[in-house]
Formats: structure tokens, sequence, C-alpha cells
């Protein structure tokens, strides 16, 4: 390997980037002359490589200009990169940025190194911006900023009747689903802290609905197993604690049933090269 290539890479990546050798010398802890030294055919301390990759973000096999082949192991290093990002917020943002990756790479779109928290700020509080994928092979459908923040990829569903359709009543469940009280009930409990047990009262009390109402919308949420419920005996009377089970499908099925009702027009990339039925 010519060692001289390593001056070559650091040069062209700060370039690219727009930072200055000041920077990237502080960052390292040398000279700036050091760093133009490099970048005329010189060669940094082995223990300066790895210091120099994190600066770029990059692999120290990437800073000598080699490709990445191995992908078992890069898989492996994406995997410890979010596990080892520290805070939990901070985690999911990190896994956020890979999704974006991803969504690029499908789009065969440019690798430039942006990313996703750089794009949000260019765009207004409540501006929504999407990127859809949609192949005969699979699709994707992402939300990037900054209403709303999601990402899903759906390889291609063979047997979308079994896969989709076995077993389930579509009908009843929308119909369930678009009576008010219900959907507001299920709205209310998700926003309460699920620890929580309550009674029928709190539906009573808190969407104005009579008694024998609040317990037709109960008998609704256990159809669908949202909630569970005790007896306990109290003052010679029984009465019916529930707890509700929380799940991320409704807040799922809000996504999309909003996209539906309102579909998405602004997209950062958007390729529809599928001739295929989504339901086969």
């Amino acid at each position: 390997m010519d060692v001289t290539t390593i001056g070559k890479q650091i040069a062209a990546l700060r370039k690219e980037r727009g930072i200055k050798q000041e920077e990237l010398a502080g960052f390292v802890g040398v000279t700036a002359q050091a760093v133009s030294k490099w970048e005329n055919g010189g060669v940094p301390d082995t223990e300066l490589i790895p210091k120099i990759a994190d600066f770029f973000g990059i692999s120290c096999d990437q800073l000598f200009g080699r490709s990445v082949s191995d992908y078992a192991d890069l898989r492996m290093a994406l995997a410890k990169k979010i596990f080892e990002t520290p805070l939990e917020g901070e985690r999911f943002e990190e896994a956020f940025e890979c999704c974006w990756a991803i969504e690029k790479a499908l789009y065969c779109h440019e690798l430039h190194d942006d990313d996703v928290a750089e794009y949000r700020r260019t765009l207004g509080k409540k501006e929504q911006r999407y990127s859809s994928m949609l192949t005969d092979y699979g699709f994707t459908r992402m939300g990037i900023a900054n209403r709303l923040s999601y990402f899903l990829i759906v390889p291609e569903i063979e047997d979308t009747e079994t896969a989709l359709f076995e077993g389930i009543d579509y009908p009843a469940f929308f119909k369930d689903m678009s009576d008010r009280e219900f959907f507001n009930a299920c709205v209310l409990l998700n926003k309460r802290d699920h620890r929580k047990a309550f009674t029928a009262g709190l539906l009573v009390k808190r969407l104005g609905v009579t008694q024998e109402r609040a317990m037709e919308i109960l008998q609704m949420m256990r159809k669908y197993h949202l909630i569970g419920v005790t007896s306990i005996e109290m003052d010679d009377e029984t009465q019916e604690v529930y707890t509700f089970r929380p799940t991320p499908s409704f807040v799922a099925f809000l996504i999309f049933a909003r996209e539906l009702i309102d579909r998405p027009r602004n997209f950062s990339f958007y390729s529809e090269m599928r001739d295929k039925p989504y339901l086969q």
C-alpha cells in the first residue's frame, strides 16, 4: 500500500467538508503544520490514526482508501455503535440516522455525509417531509421531519392473503374504531400513565358519557385485549377495576391512517418503480 494515500485521503476529506487544518489539528492534538505535512506526503504517527478516523466519522480502513468488504463486520459495528450510544434518547436518534442512510442507499442516492438532525434544521418546526422507495421487491416510507419521524421497510409480501387477511375481520374493527367515544377512550388511555388502574368512572368524568355507555366502551376494549379487569369486594359490593395495556401499534395505526386521510406531498426522495399491486 502506498503510505502517502492516507495524506491524500485526509486532504480530500477535509476539503470536501470545509474543515480547516487547525480544526483537525486541535482534535488530534498536533499542530496545523503537522497536518499540512501529512497532506503533502507525510504519514501520521500510528497512534493518531484511529483519532483521525474518528474525527471524520470513518473507519481506519477507509482512511487508507480501502473499501469495506466484510459486511458482516459492518453490521456488527453498526449494532455496536447504536448499543454504545449512552443515553436512550440519543440511541434512538442514532438508530434513526442509520435508517436515513439505509433509505438513501435503497434510493441509490449519492451518499453524502449529511444527517437528519442537520436536515431538520433547514425546515420549519411544523413542516413534514417524507421519503419513499416503491419497488416490486418491497417498499419504504419514512417520515423525516419535523412533525413526525418514523421509518418503515417492508420486503415484498409474497402471500398477502395469509399475511394480512386470514382470520381478521377488518370491517368490524373499523366499525368499532369509527365510534367516536370508543376512539376518544383509546386516545385518553394512551395519554395516561398505564401503571395507574381506573374504573368506569374515569370515562364518565373525562368523556362525558353515562355509566352504561362507559361499560359498553370497556367491553369493546376487552374484545381487543386493550384492558385487563379485576373484581374487588368493597363495602359489600363488587367493584371492577381496569388496567390499560398500551401498544405501539395504536400510534402506528394513527400515523398511517393520517397518511391515508392527508396524503403526503412533500418528499425529499421519491422513487416509484413498482408495477405489482400491493396486495397479491
